[in-house]
């Protein structure tokens, strides 16, 4: 039978300014370890450390722009455009530009702060 997620959970971001997260699928809000979906305002000026995650991620821009930065470069995902990095990758996402950004983020298996490797 399909479950119905009522509200989302707000999750504690890293970086700042502070940015919004709330998870409507994840270890959190539904105790789902196969993958989480969580959807992400942030402001202007919005930096976290750099990662190496364990899992998957693909980010889904719905307003404005996220900035990644990745070993080779980096780049600026707008508006109905997507980025997937890979698990093992390393990557930095920031909101730089006038308006920050909202996006949902897919991360398979599920985020975790311990499977996420912040850099120091």
């Amino acid at each position: 039978m399909p479950r119905l997620v009522r509200r989302a959970a707000e999750i504690r971001a890293e970086g700042k300014p502070p940015k919004r997260i709330r998870e409507f699928v994840g270890r959190v809000n539904t105790g789902t370890a196969a993958l989480s979906v969580a959807h992400m305002k942030s402001p202007r000026g919005w930096s976290e450390p750099g990662q190496t995650p364990d899992f998957d991620e693909m980010s889904i821009v719905l307003r404005g722009t996220l900035h990644v930065e990745h070993l080779r470069g980096a780049m600026d995902v707008r508006r109905g455009q997507a980025v997937m990095a890979s698990a093992g990758e390393w990557v930095r996402y920031s909101t730089p530009h006038r308006g920050g950004a909202e996006y949902v983020a897919v991360c398979l298996p599920a985020f975790s702060p311990k499977t996420v490797h912040r850099d120091a």
